[in-house]
């Protein structure tokens, strides 16, 4: 039997990896007053209909869909931005208090060409700080995506991309007049870009075909459609991201593949992984609420997609899984009542071990002990048995000692300097 293809299996070995990377979204963000959902990973297919687009290559190709045994229409969630908004509109968040701050992390799914750093059911780490139009939250935001990739060692290998793409009256008029600038080149950009000139015209600008960004070079710009106040909340930022000594550039092409945004739209890239470079997206949607049934409510955010940032960290954060350091080996499992006494003090004390289980004798359960690269072996013979002791074989030194099992919770502390 092997895995659906796009899916992974995550092992031990690689556990580590996940345990650090939640542990630190959850420290950094505990202290911004972040506080953790969970979500279901199905949702109604019209919850991201109405919020992604039915125009999205999201929505139109990549979307696990299915009827249900009641014949309801339901969607494996693809991103999930549009189910915390859901969560934020069925359990009326609004009422308790007026700015939300939110994470999760958790596996979507999208029905892609698996490579490398893409899979078809993923993981994304997300923010969404739901309440304020104001730009110090767009800051705040793209300053804790910062935050996390430094404490995760990963400074030098990205680059911030920041974008307005201002508020839906002025980009309607941008569309207008670059519809009309690509039709004349209609028989030139790409297949794609084609189908998109009278669905989704703004996705042609994140073409990543040379010949499409050829045209759009000398096309209309959508900066040069934006409002006093579009420019005043743009420039905010960037006056902020400054002062913050948060290196970025301004990509006017960068508009985001979902409907949603407005306003600021960003991407924090990698020079590592070729086309597949986007580590961290987001931006501010200050319509989705209310366009989901809910109260009109500003918000803005991001999702880092785990498995590219885990390839991108592999040699920063790939600390080796750390060995159990004490292994305990029995002489006969069906006399020795004492070894849950041990056991229990190393659980009080926060030690790690490992129980032989196999049967067999001494000298291969010391063996076994060295192999696992123990630096402690706990050995419980017959005489031991007999005495209620413990003998203590450090397998480094290869020396050992004997001390009563009264005296062990004093043995301790030397253990907890290994």
């Amino acid at each position: 039997m092997q895995p659906l293809r796009g899916t992974k299996d995550i092992l031990p070995d690689e556990i580590q990896t996940w345990q650090s990377i939640y542990k630190i979204a959850h420290d950094i963000l505990n202290i911004h007053n972040y506080k953790e959902v969970r979500t279901p990973i199905i949702e109604n297919t019209d919850l991201f209909e109405r919020s992604i687009g039915n125009f999205t290559d999201i929505v139109n190709k990549e979307m696990y869909s299915f009827n249900d045994q009641g014949e309801r229409n339901i969607t494996l969630r693809p991103e999930g931005t549009a189910s915390i908004a859901r969560a934020y509109i069925t359990n009326k968040l609004y009422t308790q208090k007026s700015i939300n701050r939110l994470w999760y992390l958790g596996p979507m799914f999208r029905y892609e060409r698996p490579q490398k750093g893409r899979q078809r059911q993923f993981h994304q780490l997300g923010i969404e700080c739901i309440g304020s139009d104001m730009p110090i939250a767009d800051i705040e935001v793209i300053k804790l995506a910062i935050d996390i990739l430094k404490k995760i060692e990963c400074s030098n290998e990205y680059l911030l991309e920041i974008n307005s793409i201002g508020n839906l009256n002025e980009r309607e008029i941008y569309k207008l007049d670059l519809v009309k600038y690509l039709e004349k080149y209609e028989h030139e950009i790409d297949i794609d870009s084609k189908k998109r000139i009278y669905k989704n015209p703004l996705r042609i600008l994140d073409s990543k075909n040379l010949k499409t960004q050829e045209i759009l070079q000398n096309g209309p710009k959508l900066k040069e459609y934006l409002g006093k106040d579009s420019l005043k909340h743009f420039n905010t930022i960037c006056n902020h991201l400054q002062y913050l000594n948060i290196k970025y550039e301004i990509n006017n092409y960068l508009v985001r593949g979902l409907d949603y945004y407005n306003y600021t739209a960003f991407e924090i890239k990698t020079k590592n992984l070729n086309q597949q470079n986007t580590i961290c997206g987001g931006g501010r949607y200050d319509n989705l609420i209310e366009q989901l049934g809910g109260p009109c409510i500003p918000a803005v955010g991001w999702a880092i997609g785990l498995e590219r940032l885990i390839i991108l960290i592999q040699k920063s954060l790939s600390q080796k899984v750390e060995q159990n350091i004490i292994y305990i080996a029995i002489h006969n499992s069906y006399k020795v009542d004492i070894i849950w006494d041990i056991i229990h003090i190393l659980q009080e004390y926060k030690l790690g071990f490992e129980l032989d289980l196999s049967n067999n004798n001494l000298s291969r359960q010391i063996r076994k002990a060295n192999q696992l690269k123990a630096k402690i072996c706990l050995i419980i013979g017959e005489h031991e048995i007999r005495d209620k002791s413990i003998t203590i074989k450090w397998l480094q030194t290869r020396t050992q000692q004997t001390i009563r099992l009264s005296n062990f919770k004093k043995y301790i502390q030397y253990l907890k300097k290994i």
